[in-house]
Formats: C-alpha cells, structure tokens, sequence
C-alpha cells in the first residue's frame, strides 16, 4: 500500500487490500463444493479479513471517523453511520460463521459446505456494497463536514492505531499479507473478465497515443491504428528495434533511459515540446510484472495544450 497523506485516501488504500482479499475468497467459493479449494489460501483469507478488515479498518472507522463525523452533525440512529455501523455487524457475524466451518470440509455433509459458500457469497455482496457506499458518498460527506484539524487528527489515530496493532512498516505488512495469499489467477482476474475486443477498444479509446516496447527492445503495440496521431507510425514499425524508431541524435538518449529502466535506476523520464502550434507531453514507463520482471517499455504522447488552459472547476453536474 503506497503512503497516503489523507485520513479518506488512507481508508481507500485500505479498501483495496481487502478487495483483494475478497477476491481470493470468491475464488475459492467457487470451488468449496467440490472439495478442489485451496483449503491454506481460503482459511488465510478469512483470516485476513477478519483480523485486517475488521479488527483494524472497521474499528478505525468505529472508534475514530464515525465519532467525529458524528460530532459535526451527521447522523448515526436512522442515518448513514447507523447503516455502517450495521453492515459492521453483518459482515462480522458471517466472518464469525465461515471461520468457524473452514476446518474439516472433508469431514462434512455437501450441504454444510453449500451453507458456507451462500455465508461467502452473502459476506462479498455486503462487503462489496459497503465499500461502495463509503468510498463514493460517506467519505465525500465526511470531506464536507469535517475540518482541517479534523482530517489532521483522524490521519494521526489511524496511523498510531496501525503502529499499535503491527508496529512500524505495518501498511506493507498489510500488502505483503495480502501478497501472500494471493495467486496469479487471482491477481489477473480483472483484466481476464475483459474480451480481446473490450481490451482493443479501451485502448483504442485512450485520449492520448501509447507505444509498447518489449523487453528484447522490439516495438511490439501501438493504438490509434489507423486514426490520426501527433507522431503519425504505420504497422511498419511493429518488429522494429526501438532504436531504428528515433532520430540518430536522440538514440544514445532512449538507450540510456531504457537501461535505467532494466537495471532500476529510473522508474519514468518525461519531456515537454512546441509542435506544430501545440504543447505536447511525452512519457515513458517500465512495465514491469506482478513479480517484478522487466516486460519493457511504455511511451505515452499527449497533446496537453487545452489541459494547460483549465483554470476553476467544472463538476460532473455542471
């Protein structure tokens, strides 16, 4: 989990981790009534979202935020922290129950391990709700009602609570937790819910030009096709060495930022210019896999010059 610097932003770090615990459990549900579950991984799991996901996150919200949101007018009986503070409950009452039943499924009645699986189902359409409900509406009214001392305050509990419970380093003590139970099949389960043409038109849909480097230096993917593009490219170029692709005079320039990307002195390089009447951004980035493997390349180039006018605000209703 990376350092988050508000008290919302630290919960939402948090929300992720538990997402991803949750999407661990769903895995494993699918499998229970076959008895062809992970038996390790689902009782790890479980045991993370109980003890991370309730004992620390939830009594985070229960003994800090929720006090203090209710301090500056927002209801608990008959209002949103009273529905939080039952979906709390919910979520700890069937966590009780599977961590309870996941020892011996061998050893039980297909219809105790179907109880179980409708306990997990029930457990991830609650959890899943409930994180919607504060990451999309509660945080934003704690924003509204909450002042700068308030957010200062609730940042340093959190971050003392955390230093109670798991000592010093505890947010990548929770990651590595996490990390730890999950597998590549679960870890890719978000891109694999998407088809090959939903991945095309995604990117194809991207408002701004992406180039694809792989990590034998080969250019191997572009978007925008056949549309019009800053720097106009034909499928020519896919096959060809990344630096056949570059002016002579910049080619020592590309090889040294690749090679800071392989060996991991550099994690990004960006450059600005003046073309042709407009102010373009120009961006490169290591992709890396889930294990750290270099994979190669990414360049991003946009065209930023109406960005750079923005000035005030313009909400979604506006």
């Amino acid at each position: 989990m990376e350092q988050v610097l508000r008290w919302d932003t630290y919960l939402v770090a948090e929300h992720e981790l538990i997402e991803r615990a949750m999407a661990v459990l769903r895995v494993n549900l699918e499998k229970v009534e076959d008895l062809k579950h992970d038996p390790v991984q689902l009782k790890r799991a479980l045991d993370f979202l109980l003890e991370f996901g309730d004992k620390v996150h939830n009594a985070k919200e229960e003994d800090f935020l929720f006090p203090r949101m209710s301090q500056r007018g927002i209801p608990v009986q008959g209002g949103p922290l009273g529905v939080m503070l039952a979906e709390h409950e919910a979520e700890r009452e069937l966590l009780g129950r599977m961590t309870q039943a996941v020892a011996g499924f061998a050893e039980v009645p297909a219809s105790e391990r179907s109880e179980f699986v409708s306990a997990g189902l029930d457990y991830l359409r609650v959890r899943a709700e409930h994180i919607w409900k504060e990451n999309d509406v509660l945080y934003p009214m704690g924003r509204q009602v909450l002042s700068e001392q308030d957010a200062t305050d609730l940042l340093g509990a959190f971050v003392q609570r955390d230093l109670e419970v798991y000592g010093p380093g505890a947010q990548e003590k929770y990651a590595g937790m996490v990390a730890e139970i999950e597998d590549a099949s679960v870890r890719v389960s978000l891109a694999a819910r998407l088809s090959p043409e939903q991945i095309h038109a995604i990117l194809e849909t991207l408002p701004l030009e992406v180039t694809f480097v792989d990590a034998k230096d080969t250019v191997a993917y572009f978007n925008r096709l056949d549309k019009a593009k800053i720097f106009p490219r034909t499928r020519s170029v896919i096959g060809r060495k990344v630096d056949k692709c570059h002016p002579e005079r910049s080619v020592h320039i590309v090889s040294e930022i690749v090679e800071g990307f392989k060996n991991g002195t550099r994690d990004k390089a960006e450059f600005w210019i003046d073309f042709m009447g407009r102010k373009v951004h120009i961006r490169y980035f290591p992709v890396r896999g889930d294990d750290g493997t270099y994979l190669g390349v990414l360049e991003t180039t946009q065209d930023i010059t109406d960005i750079l006018k923005i000035e005030g605000q313009k909400r979604l209703l506006d």
